[in-house]
């Protein structure tokens, strides 16, 4: 619990910090949209895409995250929290935890490896592991509809949810990390390959794209092979 209650902290009740992701996030989205957010955590975004009038199903395969969200979101009915992990088909997944550090929590072994011999990964560790309920992007939009914008934050696992996405949409967000950049080469080759288009950055936490514009697949992976291990994470932004 100690480890939720600092991300708790850190990503909830800055009015400076609420207003920079709203205007970050309006330009993707509006009032009356559907977002996805796989792997809300504490819901931070969400609680974003909520200001901006957007419905939202988070996902969320923590079960005190995703009583956290509940909670955070009790009757509101724009608001659906789903306990359970998105993959590339919908059967159960192993969730390697870190119960000091929830929001490394993965999904991927191979997440885990890398992160065991990276520098600035030092005394992490996922000290247990669950088995969630599966799904996919493909089911959410044949349950929920198609949405306006999905963010994918799942620490490793990135490249699996976006193989259980089979259609495009109007646009998408994915985690990358310097520990583990050819599963973002993956990702862009996979969006391209469903007919994606623009690329973008955005480093860390920072709400501004590192690049001066939308850029083809190939310039940000150009971008992304020539980050500093430093730099150690970001998102990718990706539309039709």
């Amino acid at each position: 619990m100690s480890g939720l209650r600092r991300s708790l902290d850190f990503y909830h009740g800055d009015p400076v910090r609420e207003a920079a992701l709203d205007a970050f996030y309006a330009p993707l989205v509006r009032a009356g949209d559907l977002v996805l957010d796989v792997g809300a955590h504490v819901g931070d975004r969400l609680a974003s895409f909520r200001r901006l009038g957007a419905r939202v199903v988070a996902v969320e395969p923590q079960p005190l995250c995703a009583r956290v969200l509940r909670a955070l979101h009790d009757g509101d009915d724009a608001v659906t929290v789903l306990e359970a992990a998105c993959g590339r088909n919908a059967a159960p997944v192993r969730l390697h935890v870190n119960s000091a550090n929830p929001t490394v929590s993965t999904a991927s072994p191979g997440f885990v490896r890398a992160a065991g011999h990276a520098a600035g990964w030092e005394g992490e560790t996922w000290d247990g592991e669950i088995e969630v309920a599966g799904t996919t992007l493909d089911a959410l939009i044949d349950a929920y509809g198609v949405p306006a914008f999905v963010k994918i934050d799942v620490e490793g696992f990135e490249d699996a949810v976006l193989a259980g996405l089979s259609r495009p949409v109007p646009a998408l967000s994915f985690e990358f990390t310097t520990i583990a950049r050819e599963l973002a080469g993956r990702c862009l080759d996979r969006l391209t390959a469903l007919g994606f288009t623009a690329f973008t950055v955005a480093l860390g936490d920072e709400m501004t794209f590192a690049l001066p514009s939308w850029r083809p697949a190939a310039d940000v992976a150009a971008y992304l092979d020539a980050l500093p291990h430093e730099a150690n994470a970001g998102d990718v932004y990706a539309r039709t």
